[in-house]
């Protein structure tokens, strides 16, 4: 009697365990989900500029400035959306932004569409929305997206002087989201770059 008891009970807690779930997901925010980046050195990668592909750039880069990598692409609405205040930001607060480019349509195999187009349709578009980046990485096959755990775009990594990601952003960055949580870091990290130099500077003396 109680094996078959249990043997009833077990749809019963099946069911009730897939509807605990289902109900976490309902009211559960994506954007607060832990990154598996944050701490951790940009991983490596090599890549050519987007607008001068003979210039390549690798993780180094991003050693000696507070950056924001911006991953972006033309087929992103929200990119539009967010890209006149992100300009606002490196016009009026000096912001290091970078971007970190992929396109959508773009086969690297098989040229569903060439670079040059790539190119004409960023240009068109930073010339209508406003351009924040100091120069754009062209992640021709996603690899580096995929390296730090990207879904989408828009999505912003913060990441210090020393080249580590001290915040993964998912969704754009408007005037709250700058006030409220990447601005009072991204300004930590910029003070603690200049009096890490300045220590530098006293012990030249």
């Amino acid at each position: 009697m109680n094996k078959k008891l249990g043997l009833l009970l077990i749809p019963l807690v099946l069911f009730f365990l897939l509807v605990f779930f289902l109900f976490q997901g309902l009211f559960s925010d994506p954007r607060q989900l832990d990154s598996q980046a944050d701490g951790k050195p940009v991983p490596g990668f090599s890549l050519p500029d987007l607008m001068d592909p003979a210039t390549t750039y690798d993780q180094d880069v991003f050693k000696g400035e507070v950056t924001i990598l911006n991953v972006w692409g033309v087929w992103c609405v929200t990119c539009a959306v967010e890209m006149p205040f992100l300009t606002q930001l490196r016009q009026q607060q000096d912001v290091h932004f970078v971007g970190l480019y992929f396109d959508q349509d773009l086969d690297p195999d098989f040229g569903t569409k060439t670079l040059s187009r790539v190119q004409d349709e960023v240009t068109d578009m930073l010339s209508r929305y406003g351009n924040p980046y100091q120069f754009n990485i062209f992640d021709v096959y996603r690899d580096t997206s995929l390296d730090l755990g990207v879904t989408g775009a828009p999505e912003h990594f913060l990441i210090d002087s020393q080249g580590v990601i001290r915040m993964h952003h998912i969704g754009d960055i408007n005037e709250r989201v700058w006030k409220t949580k990447v601005g009072p870091l991204y300004q930590q990290l910029i003070a603690e770059k200049k009096a890490a130099e300045q220590g530098l500077h006293k012990g030249d003396e």
